[in-house]
């Protein structure tokens, strides 16, 4: 994720890094290039006389207006789906920090253990992400579990609910050995138990791409609207439509791009959500917790 100056309207306005031209510059060069073609063939056309400005190959601009009237709302469509499932992404990630935060403040409370369950804790998020990057790794997460885990978790086909299910185990194993009651179990299991649903509800976005065929038709249309466009502007605009059909074609690709982009917000694109701060805030915030509460006690 990138951090910047929301108050910065020229320095946003004049970045290149972390915004759509790097994926979408080649196809409106390329477009431009077209527009620039066909404005030449109508103009030494219309010079050697095969046809004039009345005969020349155009479009109804109310007719193709239409159609770039369709093409928005689609556009629009796929950004608002992007977007909200980038927000949901974020929400899950907010939801693992506050149960994280009161799980390890409830159990290094109530046991000796604190720092165990800290660690279990850290672990589980480290492979949260590794998982929801398509990756079976836990050699981050392994400096906080113990061997035994780790080697469960390998063995698993999603780590993190192998870590889930040894956190679950130590709550058995204090409660087996008296130091917490029925009660304390039934609210730490509750905590466990959401960050296993937002866990669930990451790789749920994860693994449901916008569907191919909405896909595909915004390419498709995206693609007829802008072949078509030079026929639209060429006996109007002259050799200024070379010019609109750059920021014509450099919205469209762009906020295509950007819909792309934040669609999978767990990715390694730099407008991704930065999963890595949040595993920093909850490794800082959990050992704080289990060695401030331990000097306490």
């Amino acid at each position: 994720m990138i951090e910047y100056n929301r108050y910065s309207w020229w320095r946003t306005v004049f970045s290149f890094r972390g915004t759509a031209l790097p994926r979408a510059l080649a196809r409106v060069a390329i477009f431009t290039l077209y527009s620039a073609t066909i404005q030449l063939l109508l103009n030494v056309g219309e010079y050697i006389g095969w046809f004039d400005e009345q005969s020349a190959l155009t479009l109804d601009p109310i007719a193709h207006a239409v159609i770039g009237s369709l093409l928005g709302f689609l556009i629009v469509f796929r950004m608002n789906g992007s977007n909200n499932r980038y927000w949901e992404g974020r929400s899950h990630w907010g939801s693992l920090i506050n149960c994280s935060r009161n799980l390890v403040r409830v159990a290094t409370v109530h046991t000796k253990n604190g720092a165990e369950i800290a660690g279990l804790v850290t672990g589980y998020v480290i492979a949260l992400k590794q998982s929801l990057r398509g990756s079976r790794d836990l050699e981050e997460a392994a400096m906080y579990l113990p061997n035994d885990v780790v080697e469960t978790a390998l063995r698993f086909g999603n780590p993190p609910t192998a870590i889930a299910a040894a956190i679950s185990e130590w709550i058995l194993r204090e409660y087996r050995s008296g130091t917490i009651d029925g009660v304390m179990v039934t609210h730490m299991e509750e905590l466990l138990s959401n960050m296993v649903n937002a866990q669930g509800g990451c790789e749920k976005i994860q693994k449901t791409p916008l569907p191919f065929v909405y896909a595909a038709m915004i390419k498709q249309l995206i693609l007829a609207y802008l072949l078509t466009l030079p026929l639209v502007i060429a006996t109007r605009c002259g050799w200024w439509s070379p010019l609109l059909m750059a920021v014509v074609s450099l919205g469209l690709f762009g906020m295509e791009e950007a819909s792309v982009e934040t669609e999978d917000p767990f990715g390694k694109d730099e407008n991704c959500l930065d999963m890595q701060t949040f595993i920093l805030t909850i490794a800082r915030d959990s050992g704080q917790l289990a060695a401030q509460l331990k000097r306490v006690e």
